[in-house]
């Protein structure tokens, strides 16, 4: 059990404790233990069903918990679910905006949902319009947005009435990297006002800029916790990557970088790469390079590396945080005070 201070406490935004919830007989979440203080970002890492977008449905009171309890912005989100999508902006894995409606009317009524005067939700839509980049098409219509200005447009409507906390459920998937760049320095301008972020990702080099700490999902449970630097020191130090050029040399290679390594050998048979933590840097990566020669083994590339966010999470999990664990990832839909879930929303949940 993580040390947290109690869940009403004004340094805390998001505060989870034994959430758990089944589906069909699948453990979905199995004991979810979070602590977010105020204006931070926590990065919730996991691959394709792991369980990141059924604890965002739950903290932002889309889903019910079958057990645990979780207070957000100072409220619980099964005695107030109202309360707490008053103070929460939530922007989900597919942007939900009315194509039929010009960016400008698609804020306009976000605004109006969360009981804006219609005054009030012009004067909030123009500004957002113009801080997202979208002022020359505030007035055509959404269908003739490209991906990353409907992404742009959502978010803007998820940050309508200036929440204190924000959860974003794979913001940037299937964006180009200008328009991930763009939200990403978005979401850093948030943060220094004083927004708290939850952002679940699979983008690991996305965790890494953003993120202040990082829990690491699989299988529904949190499998690891802390900075991103405090994690990658975990993982180990200098780090030895090879390619190996024939699959069916790839187990030989295994076994000599087992033998070399100062732990266990993460291996990718797909994209036949394998890493493993070395102590003594560049004499290892030489002594790599004569034991794999000596054995016959020919590779395409070998490299000397620092660990990533990726490698922590090859390393605790034995995959990719982009190999499907489970159920494919599911939308997640807005949450407008008093509303109910969205129709999308109410689907079997994957992420």
């Amino acid at each position: 059990m993580m040390r947290t201070d109690p869940p009403g406490s004004t340094s805390t935004a998001i505060y989870a404790e034994g959430l758990a919830k089944t589906f069909s007989g699948v453990r979905a979440l199995d004991g979810i233990d979070l602590q977010v203080p105020r204006g931070t970002v926590l990065g919730l890492l996991g691959p394709n069903g792991a369980g990141k977008t059924t604890t965002v449905r739950v903290l932002t009171t889309l889903l019910r918990p079958d057990s645990g309890r979780a207070v957000v912005a100072g409220v619980d989100v099964v005695k107030d679910p109202g309360g707490v999508r008053r103070r929460i902006g939530v922007s989900g894995q597919f942007a939900a905006v009315d194509e039929y409606l010009t960016g400008r009317e698609n804020l306009h009524m976000v605004g109006r949902l969360y009981r804006l005067s219609s005054r009030a939700a012009r004067v909030r839509a123009g500004e957002l319009l113009e801080q997202f980049g979208l002022g020359d098409a505030a007035d055509r219509v959404a269908r003739s947005y490209s991906g990353g200005m409907r992404r742009r447009l959502d978010l803007a409507a998820a940050l309508l009435v200036s929440p204190p906390v924000l959860f974003l459920d794979e913001p940037t998937a299937g964006l180009d990297p200008p328009n991930r760049m763009m939200l990403w320095d978005t979401i850093r301008q948030l943060v220094r006002t004083g927004t708290t972020v939850l952002l679940t990702t699979q983008y690991l080099e996305e965790a890494d800029f953003l993120a202040d700490s990082v829990c690491v999902i699989d299988h529904g449970r949190v499998i690891a916790r802390g900075s991103p630097d405090e994690l990658k020191a975990e993982t180990g130090g200098d780090r030895i990557e090879v390619v190996v050029h024939h699959s069916t040399r790839f187990a030989a290679a295994e076994g000599v970088l087992q033998a070399l390594g100062a732990g266990r050998v993460a291996a990718d048979l797909p994209t036949r790469r394998l890493a493993v933590a070395v102590t003594g840097g560049a004499k290892a990566l030489a002594e790599a390079l004569r034991q794999l020669d000596a054995a016959g083994i020919e590779i395409d590339d070998i490299a000397l590396t620092r660990p990533t966010l990726d490698d922590v999470f090859l390393s605790l999990t034995g995959h990719t945080a982009r190999t499907p664990a489970g159920a494919g990832p599911d939308e997640i839909g807005r949450a407008a005070p008093g509303l109910a879930a969205p129709r999308d929303a109410r689907r079997r949940p994957g992420g």
